[in-house]
């Protein structure tokens, strides 16, 4: 299953999971843009079994939908790549009165793991890949800011998104020890693609002369989602460079430290609580 699957990064990782014959599932809010992100898969792969799942990864009735949906249409998840996420100029609530850039970018990924965590589970070895961004660097988590509540800036509701992420990353590699299902965490550079849309034309038309392609992005989250040289590794951090090929792409390499926020199961544990209590998920041993 890969979120955001109908554009940018998240359609490239799933054709290349179904080029090599996985059977795929993309997650995406829009019909039409689902249906040709699908057809285009299907095509360029030769690989008929891709499937579209619409939800709006912002509302979590829609979450539990599509996560029972899946557990309709499909046998087994071996692989989830939580690729969603959004930049919003100004502060948002969802249907669930959360603010947006966190519930997208974070809590989606965690209430959905945490929803299929037993299908996860019984399919093991299996592995979960979170996008986040070598901006969580740049941050610490706010606790009494984690929303926007006090004070809101569309660049630290992000870095603080991708942060939570990197954070419920190591926390998840802790807690599923032993279970035979790994979970890392990805920062496939700063990559042209959708998510910029809600910028202002000029910055957007800036980021995306500067940016690499969302091709050359998917390649590492590809990697870490399907490459044998990555079988068992758990709780780490990989992050690319501007140009980083596939031929290039060594673990040692690609493997580096994430911000040392990441490492306090202090801040883990008060993250999770308050995730628990946002999304009304819990993890079960």
């Amino acid at each position: 299953m890969v979120t955001g699957g109908s554009s940018g990064i998240g359609q490239y990782i799933a054709a290349g999971l179904a080029a090599q014959g996985a059977h795929v599932a993309i997650v995406c809010r829009d019909s039409a843009r689902g249906v040709d992100a699908v057809n285009n898969i299907v095509r360029d792969t030769g690989n008929g079994r891709v499937e579209l799942l619409l939800a709006d990864l912002s509302s979590q009735q829609q979450l539990k939908k599509v996560a029972h949906e899946y557990r309709q249409r499909f046998p087994a998840l071996h692989v989830l790549v939580n690729n969603a996420g959004v930049i919003m100029n100004d502060r948002v609530l969802t249907e669930d009165g959360i603010e947006m850039t966190f519930a997208v970018n974070y809590l989606a990924s965690f209430m959905l793991t945490n929803v299929l965590m037993d299908m996860l589970r019984a399919s093991a070895p299996a592995r979960i890949v979170n996008l986040t961004s070598a901006m969580h660097r740049t941050v610490r988590l706010d606790f009494n800011n984690l929303q926007g509540e006090r004070r809101y800036s569309r660049d630290l509701s992000y870095a603080q998104s991708k942060l939570a992420n990197a954070v419920f990353t190591r926390e998840l590699a802790c807690r599923l020890e032993g279970s035979g299902v790994s979970v890392n965490c990805v920062c496939p550079g700063a990559v042209s693609s959708r998510i910029w849309d809600n910028s202002s034309r000029m910055v957007s038309t800036i980021f995306r002369l500067l940016m690499k392609g969302p091709q050359e992005g998917s390649v590492l989250p590809l990697y870490v989602a399907s490459s044998e040289e990555v079988e068992g590794l758990t709780g780490c951090y990989f992050q690319t460079g501007q140009h980083l090929k596939m031929s290039k792409v060594k673990t040692k390499g690609a493997i580096t430290k994430s911000s040392p926020e990441t490492y306090d199961r202090a801040v883990a544990a008060k993250l999770w609580e308050i995730s628990e209590r946002l999304t009304g998920v819990h993890f079960s041993i």
